[in-house]
């Protein structure tokens, strides 16, 4: 591991031994007010909402959320830069990824998952990492280069779709996977092989290219000729809305620029989270795409099949949810002995506040806010203890530590283990 990546493993780890910081748990310690969390972000390059690492960890501190979680997929050494900027600016950095995977027997049935478009198709995250290296080995790496060369042929293809549609349309661009990834490279200075390209880094390649290449007054008319369906009125000037367009319309499964999906099956996404350190997490959609998917049917469905597949934290991303689904979701995780925490994605281009907010805005019910912060501080403690090379909340295979009698014991237990580190580390890194 490179001496920056190892200083983020470090982070946590350096305020002290687990012995000292469960002596202070044990005394109640905790910071003097309860500070904003947010364990679901996405940085770029993946892409994001931020121009930078800086960006997203400044605005973190300017709106109170000091427990700020990373969650990208495929690629961590962005996460020396996110623990370096987090210490600057007194946000305690926590490290997660996201991974999408495939369950064939659901996929066969039909049912619908956590994507409320593609039936089998599963997201699943790990929380509190500490195994990303520059070079990762053994099965973390195999699984790692399994999934990054099926996602780098699979964009290569729809990229060649895309633009050989663009030109049949009479707007060439000249744009290919390599020089979709020299765009990212040069808006986030980031090193080309930590790129993993993503359909919206297409899409906004494609989108940028045309706009180059034509005037405002005359985009709604190529816009006319590249999308099936159109674009509604008056949004042709719109990079965003163009950008969703051009993803809905030519990039899905059965339009032009469409290529298959080759994803992990998710008994492997489990294992590469375990390899890495983390504790499984399920991202839960609930009512984000209106009706509940039908894996998620109710809360008590969705903990039954969670339960089987042996994970033992559930997030959800607030913005989507109304409130009152939101608080019967979290309430039946909690009252089942499930971690539960809370983030934005932030993986689109429009900055949303920090701070988890429910739909349209509304804030998140003060019960359910309490919850999503002790699911941050058992992360945290997770995390700590696995940087210390103790065993942490899960171990490698996903098994739950077995030094606590039930559920709520565990997850109390390791939240006031993670609320003194959280005051610890503010003290230590006031920003």
């Amino acid at each position: 591991m490179s001496a920056s990546l190892q200083q983020a493993v470090d982070t946590l780890a350096e305020l002290g031994s687990p012995d000292d910081l469960r002596a202070d748990a044990a005394d109640g310690a905790a910071p003097d007010r309860q500070p904003g969390v947010n364990l679901h972000i996405h940085l770029p390059p993946n892409f994001s909402a931020f121009a930078s690492v800086t960006q997203a960890v400044e605005l973190a501190a300017e709106q109170g959320v000091r427990i700020l979680a990373a969650s990208n997929y495929y690629d961590y050494r962005v996460y020396a830069d996110f623990a370096d900027a987090a210490r600057r600016h007194g946000v305690l950095p926590l490290f997660a990824l996201e991974i999408i995977s495939t369950d064939p027997r659901l996929a066969g049935d039909g049912i619908r998952v956590n994507d409320p478009n593609n039936p089998g198709r599963m997201y699943i995250c790990g929380k509190g990492i500490t195994g990303f290296a520059p070079e990762l080995t053994g099965r973390a790496a195999e699984l790692v280069g399994i999934i990054r060369r099926n996602d780098a042929a699979r964009l290569a293809e729809m990229t060649a779709k895309l633009e050989a549609h663009f030109a049949d349309a009479g707007y060439v661009t000249g744009l290919d996977a390599e020089a979709v990834i020299g765009t990212i490279v040069a808006r986030h200075g980031s090193p080309r092989d930590a790129v993993v390209l993503q359909e919206r880094h297409v899409a906004q390649a494609f989108q940028e290219a045309l706009w180059a290449r034509v005037p405002a007054s005359d985009r709604p008319a190529a816009l006319s000729a590249l999308l099936p369906a159109g674009l509604p009125a008056g949004d042709a000037d719109d990079p965003v809305t163009v950008q969703g367009q051009l993803r809905a319309q030519l990039l899905k499964a059965g339009k032009p620029a469409f290529a298959p999906e080759t994803f992990l099956e998710t008994p492997q996404a489990y294992e590469l989270i375990c390899a890495l350190g983390g504790i499984p997490c399920y991202p839960t959609l609930a009512d984000g795409a209106g009706e509940a998917c039908p894996f998620e049917r109710t809360p008590q469905e969705l903990i039954a099949h969670l339960r089987e597949r042996r994970i033992h934290a559930a997030e959800l991303i607030p913005v989507r949810n109304a409130p009152e689904v939101l608080t019967r979701y979290v309430r039946a995780f909690r009252e089942a002995g499930l971690i539960v925490v809370a983030g934005t994605e932030h993986n689109t281009q429009t900055l949303l506040p920090l701070v988890p907010t429910c739909a349209g805005g509304a804030p998140v019910p003060e019960e359910i806010a309490e919850i999503f912060y002790e699911g941050a501080c058992v992360v945290a403690a997770h995390q700590f203890c696995r940087a210390h090379g103790e065993p942490g909340y899960v171990d490698d295979a996903g098994r739950l530590n077995a030094d606590y009698e039930n559920d709520q014991q565990r997850i109390a237990a390791f939240a006031s283990l993670g609320r003194a580190i959280a005051k610890r580390y503010f003290q230590a890194h006031p920003g």
